[in-house]
């Protein structure tokens, strides 16, 4: 089962001594110093949406109210990118939920991330676990897919994770190192600004159980050292680490205040629109 409180204490303890300016105020300052540096909420509508629905959510997102320091991304399904993209107003920005490997051609099905480059999309969704588990992608797969998305100008939200199996297993360290060694060897330092990296315990993705805030502090403080040593401190130092797993607007504010959470990734609750303007506020609530 999982680990005590106290012993999650200790290694979250142990793990943010190893990452540079670890203080959350000095990293918000390391970021936005880059130009990059907004909390970051990302609303993946996956399979979901008619007409009317997605109408009636794009008038709720617009008519909400959202503060400037927060970057909000809406991925709704292919189908319905181009009305979404033309009817939400700004500050929000739409994403897509996946992409080809490579240039498009001879692949029925699929699309390319030069089509929604040239579409003007400018995020994706890659390396989803229900991508890893229905669709069956490894990890270089993911990997290979962001180094190409990166390559045609989008940015990328990354998404690793455990199942419940491997985490009570004790390989769920193995599990999440090797996913993020996939991305990190696709991944040209420079191309690091242009990515966001999305922990979602797959055992809490719909589920309604959430990870404790120790549990997830926890991994966010091992993702930003793992990055620190395999890929570059100052790359660790100013990367946004997202949570996601039945992230909702009753938890939303607790999460946001972690040291290592800078954003999340939502799923259900991205489908209501009071709900989520809700917590694309939540981080504002500490600022």
């Amino acid at each position: 089962m999982f680990a005590s409180t106290s012993l999650l204490h200790q290694r979250v303890q142990l793990q943010a001594a190893r990452v540079p300016a670890a203080s959350r105020a000095h990293r918000r300052m390391a970021i936005v110093a880059r130009g990059s540096g907004r909390f970051f909420i990302g609303g993946n509508w996956k399979c979901n949406g008619t007409i009317d629905m997605v109408t009636q959510l794009v008038k709720d997102l617009n008519a909400g109210s959202v503060p400037s320091t927060v970057e909000i991304v809406v991925s709704p399904t292919f189908v319905h990118l181009d009305m979404v993209k033309r009817t939400l107003r700004a500050p929000f920005q739409v994403a897509a939920q996946d992409c080809w490997v490579s240039k498009g051609g001879a692949f029925t099905g699929e699309v390319s991330a030069e089509m929604l480059h040239d579409f003007g999309i400018p995020w994706v969704i890659l390396g989803h676990s229900e991508r890893r588990s229905l669709c069956r992608e490894d990890d270089e797969l993911v990997g290979m897919k962001c180094e190409y998305a990166l390559s045609q100008g989008l940015k990328v939200i990354a998404c690793i994770g455990e199942t419940l199996e491997q985490r009570e297993s004790g390989h769920m360290w193995d599990v999440i190192d090797a996913q993020l060694q996939a991305i990190a060897n696709h991944t040209t330092i420079g191309n690091w600004t242009n990515m966001v990296i999305a922990y979602e315990p797959v055992w809490a993705i719909g589920t309604g159980v959430v990870a404790t805030p120790e549990q997830a502090q926890e991994v966010h403080a091992h993702v930003r050292a793992w990055v620190a040593k395999n890929v570059n401190p100052e790359v660790a130092d100013t990367l946004r680490i997202l949570y996601g797993g039945s992230v909702n607007d009753q938890n939303c504010e607790t999460l946001a205040n972690l040291e290592d959470v800078d954003g999340f990734l939502v799923g259900g609750a991205s489908l209501k629109g009071p709900s989520f303007i809700k917590i694309c506020n939540s981080e504002h609530k500490h600022s």
